[in-house]
């Protein structure tokens, strides 16, 4: 086992530096020039700045800064350098200047966290529910009625209900039930327990609704063919025949082995954590990963969208490591060492 996770973590090594290089190499191809952004405005006039005053004020700076006078190569193991030896990840240039992008992801990321894991949760609970009960039910009219439900809830694109929800149910609406955009609690010093728990439920009610909608169909239905698939085995109908009851055979024998499927899907969910949704982060104005990820995009800014797609690299492959870890927990015929 050690000796796996070893050989797997040299390889994740080689991918990711694999990933950061062709993301840099990417963004420097890109058109335009960065140190000419738009971002640099006249504070008072709120006019964009000429070529020449835009100069004056750092141009060559944030040139140097961004390593834009060097070869692409030379920049990016500069970089890389900085990075791995020093943990030095850079200091924003354009949407925060000379702040370090750690302290702003870091700032970011808990809101993001507690978001997404609320969205998963719920995802995950639900979908096995409906997933077992289709599987068990397999034909019936729930059955069938539920998955015409769950195909419509997947084609709906999450701009489109996000803006009807707070349409019909945020403050101003037609049932203003859900406060319109944030996540903070106005007051919360002067609340007592229980209101404060209430009110943050209803700030995260509408936007945990539209990151889960849709994860929510196609994994009930991924549950639903997986326990299929197990429920019609052999030794299925063996533990029947022995009299073992209902609630044990489904859940017990059927359900431990339709794990592996959901696993594999869960093992991608850890990027999807912390990169957050740019649209509902948007929708509801949420100062998460989403908008920090669309701003540092939009505006060029090198260092943090490296920083960014190295911290989306790790987590894409630690979840891949932690999949093949969970399928050998849940099945004991899966050898990770190849000798069993």
């Amino acid at each position: 086992m050690i000796f796996y996770i070893i050989k797997r973590l040299l390889l994740a090594g080689v991918t990711l530096f694999t990933i950061l290089l062709a993301s840099y190499v990417l963004l420097r191809c890109a058109p335009g020039d960065p140190a000419r952004s738009n971002l640099f405005t006249d504070g008072s006039s709120g006019l964009n700045l000429d070529a020449e005053k835009s100069e004056q004020r750092g141009n060559r700076a944030v040139r140097e800064k961004l390593g834009l006078d060097e070869p692409v190569l030379t920049g990016f193991f500069r970089w890389f350098r900085s990075a791995v030896c020093h943990g030095d990840l850079g200091t924003s240039v354009v949407v925060d200047p000379g702040c370090p992008v750690t302290s702003m992801i870091a700032e970011r990321l808990p809101v993001t966290l507690k978001l997404n894991c609320w969205s998963v949760f719920f995802t995950y609970i639900f979908a096995i529910l409906i997933g077992v009960y289709s599987a068990k039910h397999e034909n019936s009219l729930l059955d069938r009625g539920g998955a015409l439900v769950l195909f419509v809830l997947y084609s709906l694109p999450v701009m489109w209900v996000g803006l009807l929800l707070q349409a019909c149910c945020c403050e101003g609406g037609l049932w203003p039930v859900f406060p319109l955009k944030g996540l903070s609690v106005p007051n919360a010093d002067d609340l007592s327990s229980f209101r404060r728990v209430a009110a943050a439920a209803r700030c995260y009610f509408l936007p945990v609704l539209c990151l889960s909608y849709a994860g929510l169909a196609g994994l009930s239905r991924y549950a639903r063919s997986s326990m299929l698939e197990v429920i019609h085995a052999d030794f299925i109908r063996t533990a029947r025949a022995k009299g073992t009851d209902e609630t044990t055979i489904l859940w017990k024998h059927a359900f431990s082995n339709a794990l592996i499927t959901l696993i594999t899907l869960f093992g991608g969910l850890l990027p999807g954590l912390v990169a957050g949704s740019v649209l509902v982060e948007y929708i509801f104005n949420i100062p998460g990963m989403g908008a920090l990820s669309l701003v540092a995009l939009s505006s060029r800014d090198y260092p943090l969208v490296m920083a960014l797609f190295a911290f989306s690299g790790v987590l894409t492959l630690a979840g891949l490591l932690l999949s093949d870890l969970l399928y050998a927990a849940a099945d004991p015929r899966i050898s990770l060492t190849g000798r069993r």
